[in-house]
C-alpha cells in the first residue's frame, strides 16, 4: 500500500484530527456527527488526506476546527483535558486507517458513519490500533456492493465492453476485476496503467482496501 504521507507524520496527523473531535464536541458543543459533515465538506479534509503540512503540522487541531466551523472567536471556548475522551479517540482511529487504508474521509463515512466509529471506543481503544484496522476492513469490504473499478466505470458511464476497446483490456479481466475473481490490486502496473487512462482517474483510485 502506497501512502500519501510520510509516517512520521502519521502521529500529528491523528493528534490533530483527535482534537478537532474532543474540542468540537466538548468546548464547542457541537453534535460530533454533524461537525464530522461539516469537516467531509471543508477542503481540510482533502488537505488531510494528501497530507498537507499546512494541515498536518502546521496548525493545531483547534486552529483547524475554528476553520471549518468559520468563528476564529470561539478559540476562548478551549480548554485542555487531562484523559483522552472517547472522541478524541476516535479522531485519533479514523486518521490512523485513512492513511492506511488510502480511503478518503467521504469514502469511510459512506459505509461506516462516524458514530458507528465512536461506538467502537470500547473494547478497541484498549487493542493495538491494527485490530481497529482489521475491523473497518471487514464492515468496509462487506457493505461495499461494488468494487472501485466497477463504480468508476459506472460514473463514466462506460459498459464493461466499452472499458474494454478503451483500454485495450480483455472484458472477461474486467469482469473477473468487478466480481473479485481476482484481486485488482495484484495486477500487472500496466494494466493498472491503461484502466486509470480509461477512466480519467488515479491508480490509487482503483486500488480495494486490503
Amino acid at each position: 500500500m502506497i501512502h500519501a504521507y510520510d509516517k512520521n507524520y502519521l502521529s500529528k496527523a491523528q493528534n490533530n484530527l483527535a482534537s478537532m473531535f474532543d474540542f468540537a464536541v466538548y468546548d464547542l458543543e457541537e453534535d460530533l456527527s454533524e461537525f464530522y459533515q461539516k469537516f467531509l465538506k471543508s477542503r481540510i479534509s482533502s488537505q488531510f488526506e494528501r497530507g498537507e503540512s499546512t494541515v498536518i503540522v502546521g496548525k493545531s487541531g483547534v486552529e483547524l476546527t475554528l476553520e471549518i466551523i468559520g468563528d476564529e472567536k470561539l478559540a476562548s471556548k478551549y480548554r485542555p483535558v487531562a484523559n483522552r475522551t472517547p472522541e478524541y479517540w476516535c479522531g485519533w482511529a479514523l486518521a490512523y486507517f485513512q492513511w492506511y487504508s488510502g480511503l478518503t474521509f467521504r469514502e469511510i463515512d459512506n459505509y461506516i458513519p462516524v458514530s458507528e466509529v465512536l461506538a467502537m471506543y470500547s473494547p478497541y481503544h484498549e487493542m493495538d490500533i491494527s485490530q481497529f484496522c482489521d475491523k473497518m476492513i471487514e464492515l468496509y469490504n462487506n457493505r461495499k456492493i461494488n468494487t472501485n473499478l466497477k463504480n468508476l466505470r459506472l460514473n463514466a458511464g462506460l459498459s464493461q465492453s466499452e472499458l474494454a476497446d478503451i483500454s485495450d483490456i480483455p472484458m472477461r479481466t474486467i469482469q473477473q476485476y468487478e466480481q473479485n475473481q481476482k484481486n485488482i490490486n495484484a495486477a500487472k502496473a500496466e494494466t493498472v496503467v491503461k484502466l486509470a487512462k480509461a477512466l480519467n482517474c488515479s491508480v490509487e483510485a482503483l486500488m480495494e482496501a486490503d
